[in-house]
């Protein structure tokens, strides 16, 4: 399902499901909530953010994406928000296990990777700092400008490479013991939105190649920095299920 984009103004008109996403590069909150929609075959409109737009801000209540604006309904810009949108929107391919034990076990592990502190954010963090530190990650006017966003801390730093490792082994002995138990997907045996953030979040530590992902160049150093202690943890059974994931069930090229 290609992605239809379109003009601000032509969003705020529209009805139906409108959601702002990051242009040029594969940020990972974004391609998930695309991944979800195009799985779920729902009929959208994408609006490249600009985040110095005012009116878009008034519009969306964010200067982030994605955030998704369903008929006159209030914005929703968190990845759970979202997810439970689409859920309602489609449910016939539903994305959350039906059993509550399951449904929880898939939200938490969901939230490990995209909520706050989560995998996302650690390593968003992590590569801020080595930035600030001249050691690979972003430039340092987009340091500055993230770490401000987003709380960085001195203090903590040590602590986000840390965060990053134990989700990344946590995910990881998740996929192996699925394997052992002959399932491919994170939660029982069907697909579920953990496969889906999982698949987009591995963008933080290895984009897929430029014939797939068509990101800005200048950019792509900085999401391929990772340390040591990081590469070693970023076990092979990870980007084997992304890989997976993108040959299955989401689109490629990815529309950045």
């Amino acid at each position: 399902m290609p992605v239809n984009y379109i003009d601000f103004k032509e969003a705020k008109e529209k009805s139906g499901l409108r959601m702002t996403v990051i242009q040029g590069l594969p940020s990972p909150w974004s391609e998930a909530a695309k991944g979800i929609l195009h799985l779920k075959q729902i009929p959208w409109s994408a609006v490249h953010l600009n985040p110095r737009d005012q009116d878009m801000t008034n519009w969306t209540g964010s200067r982030s994406a994605p955030v998704a604006v369903y008929e006159k309904e209030a914005p929703r810009s968190s990845w759970v928000d979202i997810l439970m949108l689409a859920e309602r929107l489609s449910p016939e391919l539903a994305l959350l296990p039906k059993n509550p034990k399951l449904r929880a076990l898939a939200l938490g592990l969901c939230h490990e990777i995209c909520g706050e502190n989560g995998l996302g954010w650690s390593r968003r963090l992590e590569l801020v700092q080595m930035g600030i530190n001249g050691k690979g990650g972003f430039s340092e006017s987009i340091s500055k400008y993230l770490g401000a966003k987003y709380s960085y801390r001195e203090q903590d730093a040590g602590g986000y490479e840390r965060r990053v490792i134990a989700i990344l082994n946590m995910l990881t002995d998740c996929l192996q013991e699925q394997l052992e138990a002959g399932e491919r997907f994170y939660v029982g045996g069907t697909l579920s939105a953990v496969d889906i953030y999982s698949a987009t979040f591995m963008a933080l530590f290895k984009p897929l190649p430029i014939e797939q992902c068509p990101m800005i160049d200048s950019l792509r150093p900085a999401f391929e920095s990772v340390s040591e202690k990081v590469a070693e943890a970023l076990d092979p059974i990870l980007i084997a299920h992304r890989d997976l994931m993108y040959s299955e069930y989401l689109a490629l090229p990815l529309s950045l």
